[in-house]
Parts: C-alpha cells; sequence; structure tokens
C-alpha cells in the first residue's frame, strides 16, 4: 500500500520565516554545525562538496536534514545557484510535524535513503 508523500512546499508555505540569498551566496559550509534543514520555497540551491556538485535543489525539496537528524556537523556545502528563497526548519518544528504527521518522518527518511544510494552509485568501485 502506498502511504502518502508529505509535500515539503506546504511546510514551506506553514511558516512566514523565509532567508533569501543571491546566486553564489553561501548558505552553509561542509563543518558547519547544523540546527536546521531548510525547504526551497524559489529557485535553486546547489548542494556541493569541494568543487563538485553533488545535486541542485528546486522548489519543494528539502537539504540539510542530516545535520539536524544526527546533530553532526554539514557534510557538504549548500550555495544559491540562483537566488532563491529558503524556509528553515529547526528541531522543535521538525519535531512537531514528526508527531502530527508520521509521515513526515518517514518522508524525510525515504529522501535520505535516495541521497545514499546516489551517493553510493557515484562512488568509484
Amino acid at each position: 500500500m502506498n502511504r502518502p508523500v508529505i509535500d515539503f512546499a506546504l511546510l514551506s508555505r506553514a511558516t512566514d520565516a523565509t532567508r533569501t540569498y543571491k546566486a553564489g551566496e553561501v548558505i552553509f559550509g561542509a563543518g558547519d554545525e547544523g540546527t536546521e534543514f531548510y525547504v526551497v520555497q524559489q529557485g535553486k540551491v546547489a548542494i556541493q562538496l569541494g568543487n563538485r556538485t553533488l545535486q541542485v535543489l528546486e522548489r519543494g525539496e528539502i537539504f540539510g536534514e542530516m545535520a539536524l537528524v544526527d546533530a553532526e556537523p554539514r557534510s557538504a556545502a549548500a550555495v544559491a545557484e540562483t537566488d532563491c528563497t529558503i524556509v528553515p526548519v529547526g528541531e522543535k518544528q521538525f519535531l512537531f510535524m514528526v508527531d502530527e504527521a508520521p509521515y513526515f518522518a518517514l518522508s524525510v527518511m525515504k529522501v535520505l535513503a535516495k541521497r545514499l544510494r546516489s551517493a553510493n552509485t557515484a562512488m568509484p568501485a
């Protein structure tokens, strides 16, 4: 049975807290402390490791979730690919969403699993 997938874009409309970045601005760097994840409300965000772009995210997609889940430093950098608006989601809001909509946690885990699988296939044998 297919479970409903949480539309992260809905989460981005649930708050007025937004941040804007100009193309090329660093949102966070690899190794930075992470206390929130983000939803792209508009524009594009590149996830980079060194000089390599791992992924470009668009409206409704999330990034930075690993640091919120495991409280470790950021594993990659996030850079505004275009002018963009993002919505921060802190631990308190994250836990509220998990409590109110259990499939929210599953949706975040699916994003994490998809990215892990992608990283595994990109690694040389």
